[in-house]
């Protein structure tokens, strides 16, 4: 019994880690598509959201993803976001954070995969 009390203790601490670490997508302008043909600079294939930090003309933005699972499902491998590698990115601008963005689609390798 002693057991079952600890763990139900750390999965009820852990559990509003998890909530607040996800944001909301009301945060991105989606009344605005952008369209953004570039490099990837970094990428990240992690929980919550895969990320890169992609260049494009003029500016370089930090794009929020999809979960992994989805990607990869979707046929986004991770070894398809190494660095320098070309894509076009269509998604929503971060209406507080103007370097930042949300991903709906991407166009890589030739492949179109959606996100959300």
């Amino acid at each position: 019994m002693k057991r079952l009390a600890r763990g139900v203790a750390i999965a009820a601490l852990i559990v509003p880690i998890q909530v607040t670490a996800h944001h909301g997508w009301s945060e991105y302008d989606s009344s605005k598509v952008l369209k953004l043909t570039g490099k990837i600079v970094e990428s990240g294939y992690e929980h919550p959201h895969g990320h890169i930090r992609f260049e494009a003309p003029g500016k370089t933005w930090q794009v929020t993803l999809a979960p992994p699972s989805r990607m990869e499902n979707r046929g986004l491998p991770k070894e398809w976001l190494k660095a320098g590698a070309s894509a076009t990115v269509e998604g929503y601008a971060n209406r507080n954070k103007p370097e930042e963005m949300r991903a709906e689609r991407i166009i890589i390798n030739g492949k179109t995969i959606e996100l959300r």
